[in-house]
């Protein structure tokens, strides 16, 4: 038995059942999957977007998908703090993902549409896990997607006002 427990690792008591850490784990998963998706779809738009809003496009994109960049470790490692491996790979993040990737180069204005959804799916998406963070206690990860929400809300609004008249 402590050649097993000493491969396992020290037993891990931060005050959150084994059972709902792991649960918590698998949806971060699915916002790390979705928020990468939403960083590469935004990043290949910055890269390939052309015509009269360019520029302001081309920057807006630019900061947008910086910042999702920088969230992208925040939630892998809150799932390592609670004891579970990260996504990493394409694959995985197919699996794990709402949002769909568009084929070839969408039109600017069809590319602010496709970026609206991703972003209202991502925070859909990190809305669905209150109800597991309020049972299991855990202010930590209800705080990091409380801190998402106001992001892709806010980018989500900022993006739909591009398309008004």
């Amino acid at each position: 038995m402590k050649t097993a427990r000493a491969s396992a690792g020290p037993a891990m008591d931060i005050g959150i059942a084994a059972d709902d850490r792991a649960d918590i784990a698998a949806g971060l998963s699915h916002l790390l999957a979705d928020s990468y998706t939403l960083y590469l779809m935004t990043h290949n738009f910055h890269w390939n977007v052309k015509g009269p809003m360019f520029n302001t496009l081309h920057l807006m994109f630019m900061g947008q998908y910086t910042e999702q960049w920088n969230a992208l470790d925040v939630i892998a490692e809150r799932i390592r703090a609670l004891g579970h491996p990260a996504p990493g790979t394409y694959k995985e993040f197919v699996k794990l993902a709402s949002i769909e990737e568009p084929e070839g180069v969408p039109a600017a204005k069809d590319m602010i549409r496709l970026l609206v959804a991703a972003q209202e799916a991502t925070a859909r998406t990190a809305r669905g896990l209150f109800p597991l963070l309020e049972g299991a206690h855990d202010q930590p990860t209800a705080d990091l997607i409380t801190q998402r929400l106001e992001v892709h809300e806010k980018t989500a609004w900022m993006l739909r006002s591009l398309l008004e008249e």
